[in-house]
């Protein structure tokens, strides 16, 4: 514990001092002074258990002094008693007002002086436990919070792995798409918890393909307007097999996959949505996965340059993409390379 004593008479702070010294535990660090600029100095950098303080002083007296510690410390942190003459009601119900806890009269009588200081004390020692009793709550909330996002994001990764299995689109093209996904959000100007949220949700946006027939799913040529209608199917599947979940991170992913495929103008499936009727998060993902699909080699076509591609989705703006998630994507070009570079096909 640390005990601070504020009054500018040497008599008086001896006394207190030698009276708290008799009551306080083992350790105490008991600090004293005659100045209270000096005082409020200490508490700027201290948070006392206990701090008792005069009315009457130069500089700064003690309502003054006492306004000044409820700026750095909470009136349910830091107990503070207030020592006045027996005539000054008027000054007690002021201090009481600022921020004091209890109050002493002059002369100090020490059969009133050390019930109340043991009970402040008390008090105090009692806040402190409660409060490290709720450190320790919070830690293991945020702990068991930590256990619960890690086990959804292998539940996804385990959900996308399983829908690679199946698509002819490779791991890195998941890994570069939620990569450049999160890229645009941030640039968007999204709050970091949704941004990480998005990197974690958007490989899970083609996972309705584990729903789609192999030989359109693996049809290397052009598929018929017929095969064309049940592999656009994928985006409801795949939001059947996510719905309902109460986790966040898979609400979001139940998302990207049903309106990813949307366009900005409104001829996307599979609801034609336009325009900000599409959730942003399907806007970025759109533009991320359209991106890393064009600038991706496959068995049925070559890689696009980076210069085509991105002539692409500037004439797309407004079209097929949301020009603000081109501008984001574009705008973080040396970070999209950054990522191109880390997460490369095998056969590249």
């Amino acid at each position: 514990m640390a005990i601070a004593i504020v009054d500018d008479t040497p008599l008086n702070l001896t006394l207190i001092q030698a009276l708290v010294r008799k009551l306080a535990p083992a350790g105490t660090e008991i600090v004293c002074f005659t100045s209270p600029l000096e005082g409020l100095r200490w508490c700027e950098s201290h948070e006392a258990d206990l701090i008792i303080v005069d009315y009457m002083m130069p500089d700064l007296n003690g309502i003054e002094f006492i306004k000044a510690v409820r700026q750095l410390h909470p009136a349910d942190v830091v107990p503070i008693l207030m020592v006045t003459a027996a005539h000054e009601k008027e000054v007690r119900y002021q201090s009481l007002t600022a921020g004091a806890n209890d109050f002493l009269t002059k002369p100090i009588d020490r059969h009133e002086f050390d019930p109340r200081v043991r009970t402040m004390l008390a008090l105090r020692s009692s806040h402190t436990r409660l409060r490290t009793w709720n450190d320790d709550l919070q830690a293991e909330v945020r702990r068991q919070t930590a256990d619960i996002i890690a086990r959804e994001r292998e539940t996804i990764a385990r959900l996308a792995r399983a829908a690679e299995f199946r698509d002819p689109e490779t791991g890195a093209h998941i890994l570069r798409m939620a990569h450049y996904s999160e890229l645009i959000a941030q640039r968007l100007g999204l709050k970091p918890e949704l941004c990480e949220r998005l990197l974690s949700a958007a490989p899970m946006h083609d996972v309705g393909k584990v729903g789609t027939p192999d030989h359109i799913l693996l049809k290397p040529g052009r598929l018929t307007d017929e095969e064309m209608d049940i592999m656009r199917r994928h985006a409801t599947i795949g939001y059947d097999i996510l719905k309902g979940s109460s986790s966040p991170m898979i609400q979001l992913a139940a998302e990207i996959a049903l309106t990813h495929h949307e366009k900005f103008n409104g001829s996307g499936y599979p609801a034609g949505l336009a325009g900000e009727a599409i959730p942003l998060a399907g806007r970025i993902v759109a533009v991320a996965d359209v991106f890393d699909a064009l600038t991706s080699a496959r068995p049925y076509k070559p890689a696009w340059d980076m210069e085509r591609a991105i002539d692409f989705l500037k004439a797309e703006r407004g079209q097929h993409f949301d020009p603000a998630c081109v501008d984001a994507l574009l705008d973080r070009w040396a970070d999209v390379l950054a990522v191109r570079e880390r997460f490369q096909d095998e056969e590249e």
